[in-house]
């Protein structure tokens, strides 16, 4: 594990000195939160490309850390080693300063980075629990989707997946984007095990997330109560679903007491109800890695933006008090200023971060450059949005190109008219606002509002406005197999509108006087709520949900002895098998994962249900996919008669409790 967080380090200490190219004043601490998620995009997507030539080895990611670590050549420069050794005495005077004379700014500031980091901490420790009766989650949520993370972190560090095949539907080339499975994979590979690599990055990109969107927020808004109070509505995003908390208390013996010692698994997201959007935290980005990544990704393109067409900050100079002249001269500054404006390395920039973005997360892909679209026509800053779509394309065609070449993705299954999202029989209307809860009603307030002039300056407006989109197009097309995950760009609508709604809360408060921040603590209160409590029931809940057994991940290990990395294996079509802890081929995972995906499973679940059974074709099937091993345990028990006569023709390899190997050819 060591060894994975040395390379973690080294990345993100790369993507922060990198960001002294374009960030003039930015504070060091959302410097390193943009340079955590640029470092590893970067180490994600370089690796790929290196390992896809040398395959994942030791000289592999050696070969790519040498390349994400090329920025800290920048400390070669001068001025630019100034200006890093500057912010880091600068943030050594202030720890010293809190610790010494706190004021009530610097203390809100690290109760709230506190609170964050013990809090995602927690999270993420219990997204993955590895102990003595085998590996389980805290999250349900996280039940279905973390076995297929696993299947794709060891198909890359344990089964030599190149060119990738999908690792649940072997044949199909791999096209989900898997760059942030790729990451764990390189820690796996640098000596951590599965859990250690997931929460590594995990627990960093999630910090990373909190802290670019901070900083996004104290731009564009100037007011540092909306800028801690915009991370808080979107990471505790929610509905209404917090009166489930009273009715639960009025039929539990223990009353409200009773229930929140044994909080439900969700107030956001119910099975079978028409609660449906889902909190981020639990709902997105822990059990959807790809956002993970993709969210800050997204939001440092946003504040680039934001500060590339900011007139006032554009006029200020980076050495605010100090003579210029007295600055050695920077061949990476001053010397390129004439050429390279900082708005136009400003853009560079957010084109670097959304051209990351394809094998990322697909759909933050479409939302950043739908919305770049939208604005650069809207301000008309031609040279400035030239220069966004020029990187960004340079970076992404490339890899649109390879993951949509011989792709057996069905594209008919992404789009059709569906009007209110996920509504089902509900009223689409009541749906939204039982869903969102005072959220819209607050964007409308902020909107309207006015003392002097409106709270939302015509800026912030025009700003806004372009991602509204991202609300009206999922509630009437959908753009998944499976209508629910329209949430991928629906999010985007709200992380765009908490600032607005944050901007009116603390307008509320700044008024003084009780009854206003009285108003103040009880709408904040009631949009995150019910998020919160999804929050808390994964931090203080012991449960925990078990995705393999011992015996199965004794099992995966013994796989992994016998057999060769490219070995295809037939299995049960579950989410859970132990095949996936392997790294080997799948012949079928779970059907549910591949639907979602765009491709068509029904007729290969079917002929894995003949092999089982020893149908009379059953042999010519077994020849035609060219199967190595067939796993004989539970869950195939489980899904249909399984016919051990046929199957005991061939070699037994090994087994594990109830779990059998054959090696078929």
């Amino acid at each position: 594990m060591f060894a994975s967080l040395i390379v973690a380090l080294l990345v993100i200490l790369s993507g922060t000195v990198a960001t002294y190219l374009y960030d003039e004043n930015a504070p060091f601490g959302a410097r390193l939160c943009s340079g955590a998620a640029l470092g590893l995009a970067a180490l994600g997507l370089v690796s790929f490309m290196v390992a896809s030539f040398l395959g994942l080895t030791g000289a592999a990611i050696v070969f790519s850390i040498a390349i994400c670590c090329s920025p800290l050549g920048l400390l070669s420069d001068p001025n630019t080693l100034r200006r890093v050794r500057e912010d880091v005495d600068s943030v050594n005077k202030n720890v010293r300063r809190f610790f010494l004379h706190p004021d009530a700014t610097s203390a809100g500031y690290f109760l709230f980075y506190a609170i964050a980091t013990v809090v995602l901490w927690r999270v993420f420790s219990r997204a993955v629990i590895q102990d003595e009766t085998g590996l389980s989650t805290g999250l349900l949520n996280n039940f279905g989707d973390l076995p297929f993370h696993l299947s794709v972190i060891t198909s890359f560090a344990f089964g030599n997946n190149f060119p990738p095949e999908d690792p649940t539907y072997a044949g199909v080339r791999f096209t989900y984007p898997f760059i942030s499975d790729f990451v764990s994979a390189v820690f796996v590979k640098c000596g951590a095990d599965l859990r250690q690599s997931m929460f590594i990055e995990n627990f960093i990109l999630g910090m990373a997330f909190i802290g670019v969107l901070h900083r996004w927020a104290l731009v564009m808004l100037r007011d540092r109560l909306a800028a801690i109070i915009t991370p808080l509505i979107v990471v505790l995003n929610g509905g209404m679903g917090w009166v489930k908390l009273f009715e639960k208390a009025g039929t539990d013996e223990g009353g409200l007491f009773g229930v929140l010692t044994n909080l439900p698994p969700s107030f956001t997201v119910i099975p079978e109800t028409t609660w449906r959007w889902g909190n981020a935290i639990s709902a997105l980005l822990v059990p959807q890695r790809g956002f993970l990544m993709g969210l800050p990704l997204a939001t440092i393109a946003f504040t680039q933006w934001w500060l590339a067409t900011d007139k006032i900050r554009q006029a200020e100079k980076p050495s605010q008090g100090k003579n210029p002249r007295s600055k050695p001269k920077s061949m990476w500054t001053e010397d390129t200023e004439t050429r390279f404006p900082i708005s136009v390395r400003r853009m560079i920039a957010a084109g670097f971060a959304a051209g990351l973005l394809p094998l990322v997360h697909a759909h933050s892909f479409v939302v950043v450059m739908v919305m770049a679209g939208c604005l650069a026509l809207i301000q008309r800053r031609w040279r400035d949005w030239f220069a966004f779509f020029v990187v960004a394309s340079a970076i992404a065609i490339p890899q649109l190109l390879w993951s949509t070449m011989h792709s057996s993705v069905d594209a008919s299954s992404f789009f059709a008219w569906e009007v209110g999202w996920d509504h089902g029989k509900e009223n689409p209307i009541f749906f939204w606002l039982r869903n969102t809860g005072l959220f819209i009603p607050l964007i409308f307030a902020a909107l309207l509002m006015k003392d002097d002039e409106y709270f939302v300056p015509r800026r912030l407006l025009v700003f806004y406005l372009p991602f509204t989109l991202c609300f009206i197009v999922p509630n009437f097309v959908k753009m998944a197999p499976w209508i629910w995950d329209n949430i991928k760009v629906l999010f985007y609508w709200w992380l765009a509108s908490a600032p607005i709604v944050a901007l009116l809360l603390a307008k509320l408060w700044h008024r003084g006087g009780p009854i206003h921040r009285i108003a103040a603590v009880l709408l904040f209160v009631g949009v995150t709520f019910a998020g919160a409590l999804d929050v808390a029931g994964i931090t203080l809940r012991s449960i925990k949900y078990q995705v393999f057994d011992s015996a199965g991940m004794r099992f995966a290990e013994l796989v992994k002895e016998q057999t060769p990395p490219r070995a295809l294996i037939v299995h049960a079509p579950v989410h859970n098998t132990p095949v996936f802890l392997t790294g080997r081929r799948s012949l079928m995972g779970y059907p549910g994962h591949i639907w979602t995906h765009g491709l068509e499973f029904m007729r290969r679940e079917g002929e894995v249900k003949r092999m089982y059974l020893g149908a009379p074709d059953a042999n010519q099937l077994i020849n035609d996919f060219g199967i190595d091993y067939a796993v004989i345990g539970p869950h195939e028990r489980m899904i249909a008669p399984v016919n051990e006569a046929f199957f005991s023709r061939f070699q037994k390899v090994g087994e594990v409790g109830e779990y059998k190997l054959y090696k078929i050819r």
